[in-house]
């Protein structure tokens, strides 16, 4: 599973004129999930994200974590994290998960972050989606469960 976060002031998501999600202050979570992806990878990933120390302390140093300021989380898939542009010019995506799949663990992902008492709110998966945001700092971090599962 891979994750694109950027730690926001506002965000949303309009699908078809019509506003899906809206956040205040919080990470807005662009989510790809992959073949070989299942449960553990979308705990793994939901534990790091909102236990990231990337929201500032009263010292202005990025010292707190989404749970520690109450913040709030958009979710929107983006299977395109997978995208593979090594070779030619059109990107291959046969590392993303099939889409019944994917959209399973989406939603896996989504509820397991609602019930750690998190405002959630997310896009409309497999929809073209407008996505705006108020990047706050500018700060944006990249996950890669592969990753994450080597530093345990």
């Amino acid at each position: 599973m891979r994750a694109l976060i950027q730690r926001v002031s506002e965000s949303s998501v309009v699908v078809a004129g019509e506003n899906v999600g809206k956040i205040g202050q919080g990470l807005l979570v662009l989510l790809g999930v992959g073949k070989d992806d299942s449960e553990r990878e979308a705990d793994i990933l939901t534990d790091k994200i909102v236990n990231l120390r990337v929201f500032d302390d009263e010292a202005g140093k990025m010292n707190l974590s989404l749970l520690e300021v109450g913040g709030e989380m958009l979710v929107v898939s983006q299977f395109t994290l997978f995208a593979d542009a090594r070779r030619g010019r059109r990107p291959s995506y046969i590392d993303a998960a099939p889409p019944a799949e994917a959209n399973r663990l989406y939603e896996y992902f989504i509820d397991r972050t609602k019930r750690l008492g998190l405002k959630v709110e997310s896009g409309r998966f497999q929809a073209m989606m407008n996505v705006s945001l108020v990047n706050n700092g500018p700060v944006t971090i990249w996950l890669d469960t592969d990753d994450l599962k080597k530093e345990k």
